[in-house]
C-alpha cells in the first residue's frame, strides 16, 4: 500500500500462562525490536506466569481442550502428556535456537522493550512487585498500559 505508515511501535498483551500463550507475544516483541519497533509487554491473568519467579520455568504446553494439539481432550488429560508435549516443543524450539522464557524475557529486555504486569491482576492474585523477574519495569494498570501504548498497534495474543 502506497500511503500505508509503517509501524513504530506495538504493545502486546499476555494473558495466558501456557508455552503456546507466551511465546508468540515474545517472538512478536523481540522481531519488533529487530526491526528498531519500540515494544511493550503487559502481562495479565495468566500471563503473569511467564514473569513470576517461582512460575517461569515451569511454564508447560496445555493439552487439554487445545485443539491445536490435534488429540482427543481425554488424552491430553493423561498423567504426563503436558509434560510430554512440553519436552517435544522446548526441543523443536531449542533446534531453531529460540531461548527458554526465562532467557527470551532477559534478552528482550536488555533490547530496550517495556515488561509490565497488570494491577488489577496482581492484586487478585495477592502478589507484589518482588514476586516478578527483575527485568519488569512496573506494576500499572489499564489506563497506564493505554498511555503507554499511545499512537502505535496493541496486539493481544
Amino acid at each position: 500500500m502506497a500511503d500505508s505508515q509503517p509501524i513504530e511501535k506495538v504493545s502486546i498483551v499476555i494473558s495466558k500462562g501456557s508455552l503456546e500463550g507466551v511465546y508468540p507475544g515474545l517472538i512478536m516483541a523481540n522481531g519488533a525490536r529487530a526491526e528498531g519497533i519500540e515494544a511493550n509487554l503487559f502481562f495479565t491473568f495468566f500471563g503473569l506466569d511467564a514473569i513470576h519467579n517461582k512460575r517461569i520455568d515451569r511454564i508447560k504446553v496445555a493439552t487439554v481442550g487445545n485443539p491445536g494439539m490435534h488429540m482427543a481432550t481425554i488424552v491430553g488429560a493423561l498423567p504426563g502428556m503436558s509434560a510430554i508435549a512440553t519436552k517435544m516443543m522446548s526441543s523443536k524450539m531449542a533446534k531453531l535456537d529460540i531461548p527458554p522464557v526465562r532467557e527470551f524475557m532477559e534478552m528482550i529486555s536488555d533490547t530496550g522493550a517495556g515488561l509490565y504486569g497488570c494491577q488489577a491482576t496482581v492484586d487478585m492474585f495477592g502478589y507484589t512487585k518482588d514476586d516478578f523477574i527483575p527485568q519488569v519495569k512496573d506494576i500499572i494498570t489499564v489506563g497506564e498500559f493505554y498511555d503507554a501504548s499511545a499512537g502505535g498497534q496493541i496486539i493481544f495474543t
